[in-house]
């Protein structure tokens, strides 16, 4: 079954992470094991902090969801090996009602492509010129169903000549003149005996018998003989040839099962093959692509949990099938083709969420995924002082905490003095939990540090508003705003640079300083991001 990746937002914060790992145990307890929890970013310390507390190890990384080679339904056609026979090839391609095979090398990696038009071609070479040249003994004998008569005689590793059929009825019996032929005849003891006394390179005998005296003096010529007729031996020995002679080998276009569809098309638009070989990530042939499997590829599905807003999520996320959407942010930007569930509800954590989902299913979450959601609940709500934390996800997260045996101040603790020790950078802290948004036009970015001692990190203000002015620069925004929010105190120390008037006015603030303390102002999304959206808007 296809992998279905959960997924929260970029830049992700421990509400996110958490949430896409909760929701995909409980999908996969309920019996569909198709789910995967992803991550958009690398995890913060605080997040690593609770994931190592409860034995999990971070979820898979991903950077998007744009439609692969992997995700098209492609043609997994038998891979020929370069000295396999032309007739093998044919038959291959006449059973599987395919007019291009690819052509591998010992190791599976790619040799070249054989086609129909490939064969159609070198039979009509043979047609002008009915030789053949260094054709492996073993693979004649294989395509006539044959037997080598002499196998007494002088080993011989490949066959060349003239090829004629030197029957009664046929004027080209008279032809053979020369020691380097391919005599083909029935049961014509006569025939044998001159073709034997030129010592002709070969004989194939169609549905007759050598008598053991003319075996005798073969000499240095193979002879072999056939269940088949003549003129079905004529054109069977021009197809025992190996694929590696006729097969195109140079200027091959291929692709990978990594390598983006957008990517292919431009590609196959530029080139004029029926069919493309794919390789996986060790160069070998896994199978073949046509253009027809361009029309309508297989998207990746996605469910999208702790956002619903484009610019936080996944890259290619257009490319993508979303089945579903778990949040408690405010409706955005997001669309989708068809119907889907959506659960989005007014809480303070997206984990309180998933576990009453657990509750409706009647599965209980084992202890260590439990502390796990408990602790993002703690860490959403910022020790339930956040305007977003309501009744239900303070007894959600004491019922966790229960099941884990867990003190959730003692969690508390753990997790806000995670986010800011002195070692880290101030460009670290700042994208440890950031978030894009566009409203009315205006882009804008918020970062929240959450911590209990707000002022050491004001003794860094300067390398705070250096980072600041670059990521506006880099990123072209108009306006970055960092919410240094002090658990202890009760209130953010609001950093902000560009549109400076505008956040003054949203917030009240007095001066000229980039650089204020709100007290009660807790939440980027209940009250810092309304506040400006309501001046822009």
């Amino acid at each position: 079954m296809d992998t279905i990746y959960i997924t929260g937002h970029r830049n992700p914060d421990t509400d996110s992470i958490v949430s896409a790992m909760a929701y995909a145990a409980l999908k996969n307890a309920l019996g569909s094991r198709q789910y995967q929890a992803a991550r958009l970013g690398q995890v913060s310390d605080e997040t690593q902090i609770v994931l190592d507390r409860f034995g999990f190890q971070p979820p898979k990384l991903i950077d998007n969801v744009r439609t692969q080679v992997r995700d098209l339904d492609y043609d997994t056609p038998l891979t020929l090996s370069a000295a396999a026979t032309i007739s093998r090839g044919w038959q291959a391609m006449q059973g599987g009602k395919i007019s291009i095979l690819p052509v591998a090398n010992e190791d599976g990696t790619l040799y070249g492509t054989l086609s129909a038009g490939d064969v159609a071609n070198y039979d009509m070479t043979t047609v002008r010129n009915p030789r053949v040249e260094r054709i492996p003994i073993y693979n004649l004998i294989s395509v006539l169903e044959g037997k080598l008569l002499n196998e007494g005689g002088e080993a011989w590793d490949d066959i060349s000549g003239e090829v004629t059929i030197a029957l009664p009825s046929s004027r080209e019996s008279l032809l053979f003149s020369s020691s380097d032929s391919v005599v083909i005849c029935g049961d014509q003891p006569d025939m044998v005996r001159r073709a034997l006394d030129l010592q002709v390179n070969c004989v194939i005998v169609c549905q007759g018998e050598v008598s053991q005296e003319l075996l005798e003096h073969a000499g240095n010529t193979c002879v072999i003989s056939t269940p088949i007729d003549a003129y079905q031996a004529l054109r069977t020995i021009f197809h025992a040839l190996p694929i590696s002679r006729i097969c195109k080998s140079h200027d091959l276009v291929c692709f990978h099962l990594d390598d983006y569809i957008d990517d292919v098309q431009d590609a196959v638009l530029e080139s004029r093959f029926r069919a493309y070989p794919i390789l996986d990530e060790e160069e070998r042939v896994v199978g073949m692509l046509s253009r027809f499997h361009l029309l309508r590829p297989r998207r990746k599905r996605v469910v999208l949990v702790d956002h619903n807003e484009k610019s936080q999520s996944v890259i290619g996320l257009d490319q993508a099938e979303i089945l579903e959407i778990i949040d408690h942010h405010r409706l955005a930007d997001i669309e989708t083709k068809n119907p889907i569930h959506v659960r989005n509800e007014a809480v303070g954590s997206t984990n309180t969420i998933v576990a009453e989902m657990y509750q409706e299913k009647g599965l209980m979450p084992t202890s260590n995924m439990a502390g796990l959601m408990a602790a993002a609940i703690v860490s959403d709500t910022v020790m339930f002082k956040s305007p977003t934390c309501t009744r239900r996800d303070i007894d959600m997260a004491n019922r966790l905490a229960r099941i884990a045996g867990v003190q959730l101040e003692e969690l508390g603790k753990a997790i806000f003095s995670a986010s800011c020790g002195d070692d880290k950078t101030a460009e670290a802290m700042l994208k440890t939990d950031y978030k894009e948004f566009h409203i009315a036009g205006h882009n804008l970015a918020v970062s929240q540090i959450t911590t209990m001692d707000s002022a050491r990190l004001l003794d860094r203000k300067g390398e705070f508003f250096e980072i600041m002015t670059s990521t506006r620069e880099k990123r072209g925004l108009n306006t970055v705003v960092l919410m240094i929010t002090d658990v202890l105190l009760e209130g953010t120390q609001l950093l902000f640079t560009g549109d400076e008037d505008t956040i003054r006015q949203a917030f009240g603030i007095k001066g000229t300083e980039n650089c204020a303390f709100l007290p009660k102002i807790m939440s980027r999304k209940k009250q810092v991001i309304p506040m400006l959206s309501a001046l822009w808007g």
